[in-house]
């Protein structure tokens, strides 16, 4: 077959404008050279697309289900085409990152979404662990870049850089003793059991002499949820969906908590790409406009150029 895809436009312009003449006008040919075109078409394929036994340009049953095909040709054309040009003015064809699964999801999923309408041609792997495990899906070239909770010096195999800070508060279930003070102090914090993350070289702020550990923000606030004792979490976690109704927050004035930081990592000596730049920039702004909740939507719209 000797079929081309100027054919397959003209075919599926005609069957759209009902007319050999209508498709000649949108398509500034002459009406004879898109008959004729279609009419090549139709010999090479060996099926007739038209009913030319009526006026206007009707499709045969055949020509019905050829329009579909056409269609999905000419999308797929269009696409190998646009991933080509994108390939062509640098961008990158493959990028896989690793994202902190306790970071904002609101953050997280305009990022990625942003990303998916920036950069279209990209094929995205995204791997999602604790802070510990991005870091190590890096050191293991399984990501190339990381964004996580800043959790301790990062080791020397590492580039980093900080991109923002999230807040934390004190959080405790609904139905938890503590829950029923209008402030507590270090005292009433140390009667009962605190959860808390576990990190290799991380000392976090324990007051209790009841610890249980565990090394995700998300397993910590489950078990908040179900009563099993108090803990320091960053406040987008307590205010995901799961555990917005489930955990309540109890001020304690005598305990001043650091923010948490946020920062990109890679490898030592790696030289970024404009793809990765692009993300890190922008995670930057999101987290920055995430600090007040509603301006978070209206930094979705504004994107740094590529």
């Amino acid at each position: 077959m000797q079929w081309t895809l100027d054919q397959l436009r003209q075919f599926v312009a005609a069957a759209d404008a009902g007319s050999f003449s209508a498709a000649a006008r949108q398509l500034g040919r002459a009406q004879s050279a898109v008959s004729t075109s279609v009419g090549l078409l139709e010999a090479d394929l060996g099926v007739e697309l038209f009913d030319r036994s009526r006026r206007n340009a009707t499709l045969t049953p055949a020509g019905e289900v050829m329009l579909q095909e056409a269609r999905e040709l000419l999308r797929q054309a269009g696409g190998l085409n646009q991933r080509a040009l994108s390939f062509a003015g640098g961008q990158d064809a493959r990028l896989s990152i690793a994202l902190d699964e306790a970071l904002p999801y609101l953050v997280l999923g305009a990022l990625v979404s942003e990303l998916a309408g920036r950069f279209p041609a990209l094929e995205l792997t995204q791997l999602n662990g604790t802070a510990t495990e991005v870091a190590d899906y890096v050191q293991q070239g399984r990501a190339r870049i990381a964004f996580h909770f800043d959790r301790g010096e990062p080791g020397s195999a590492f580039a980093h850089r900080y991109l923002g800070n999230v807040a934390q508060g004190i959080f405790v279930a609904a139905a938890h003793p503590l829950a029923k003070l209008p402030e507590v102090t270090r005292k009433d914090l140390a009667r009962y059991r605190q959860l808390v993350m576990q990190m290799d070289g991380v000392d976090d702020v324990v007051l209790s002499p009841t610890v249980w550990r565990t090394d995700s923000f998300y397993s910590i606030a489950g078990m908040v949820a179900d009563g099993l004792g108090w803990a320091i979490l960053p406040l987008n976690i307590a205010e995901y969906e799961s555990f917005r109704t489930a955990l309540t927050r109890v001020p304690c004035a005598g305990l001043s908590l650091p923010m948490l930081s946020v920062r990109t990592l890679w490898l030592q000596g790696a030289t970024l790409s404009g793809t990765e730049l692009w993300l890190q920039q922008r995670m930057e702004q999101l987290l920055r406009a995430g600090a007040l909740p509603d301006q978070l939507s209206s930094a979705v719209t504004r994107s740094p150029p590529a």
